[in-house]
């Protein structure tokens, strides 16, 4: 019996740390959570004075000295701005220049463009003269000499066509006045049956690229005739003599 009582005795004294330890960490936690209870009102009483101190600052400060850091903030603001209109108004006539150096551009390398290409045409322009020429000159009078002279033909027609297709046009200047800037006089000639002025004959093919001068045309050109102008010779003698007669008349009287 006695043995069972000391026994109890000892789990009694066992199981009382145990309790009181649970105690003391409960009353720990509740001291936490009133000190952090505290601790919220007080930094909110700081950030309510901090704020207060602000305002009174702000509320203490010289009429003056804010109209005056007004202004300083007001010039700056335009300073800015102008700034900014400054620096937008050069990105506005670079990009203009920059427009108008593209299309300058565009335009000289077209330019080259279509200057290399009639210099090229010209030269062809060269054998088509001896094709020309050749056609003119000979006569075949065999069956051999025909089938050659067809075969260079068709050689001639697939490079007048070419030339077409490039935009190359042959003139007619025959029976039209003269203009410089088509026409090239080399030759001028009296004549009764086309008017002063008008081309009688082409002695070398001019030719068009769209409505530009790819060659001009090398022409004869109508003069006036002989006896026209032996005519007006005798019509300006004829009045010279009477202007020189007056004259003389006029003197006479005069004395």
């Amino acid at each position: 019996m006695m043995n069972e009582q000391q026994q109890q005795d000892v789990n009694n004294n066992n199981e009382t740390p145990q309790e009181e330890q649970t105690q003391t960490v409960n009353s720990q936690d509740d001291n936490q959570q009133a000190v952090s209870t505290e601790a919220e009102p007080v930094e909110a009483t700081v950030a309510e004075e901090n704020q207060q101190q602000q305002q009174q600052e702000i509320a203490s400060e010289d009429p003056e000295q804010l109209k005056a850091e007004i202004q300083n903030l007001q010039q700056k603001l335009e300073q800015e701005t102008k700034q900014r209109e400054s620096v937008s108004a050069q990105a506005k006539r670079l990009a203009a220049d920059f427009e108008n150096f593209r299309r300058r551009s565009e335009a000289q390398k077209e330019e080259i463009k279509e200057n290399v290409k009639q210099e090229t045409l010209s030269k062809i322009l060269e054998i088509v003269d001896n094709f020309e020429r050749a056609r003119s000159q000979i006569k075949p009078s065999t069956e051999a000499e025909m089938n050659i002279h067809k075969s260079y033909q068709g050689l001639y027609k697939q490079l007048v066509e070419t030339l077409k297709s490039l935009g190359v046009s042959k003139m007619r200047p025959e029976g039209e006045p003269f203009d410089p800037y088509y026409h090239e006089a080399m030759l001028r000639e009296p004549s009764n049956e086309y008017p002063e002025g008008t081309v009688i004959e082409e002695l070398r093919s001019g030719y068009l690229i769209g409505d530009n001068v790819l060659r001009h045309a090398m022409v004869k050109v109508a003069a006036a005739p002989e006896s026209s102008a032996e005519e007006t010779e005798q019509a300006a003698e004829t009045n010279e003599n009477r202007n020189d007669n007056e004259n003389n008349n006029n003197e006479e009287q005069t004395a």
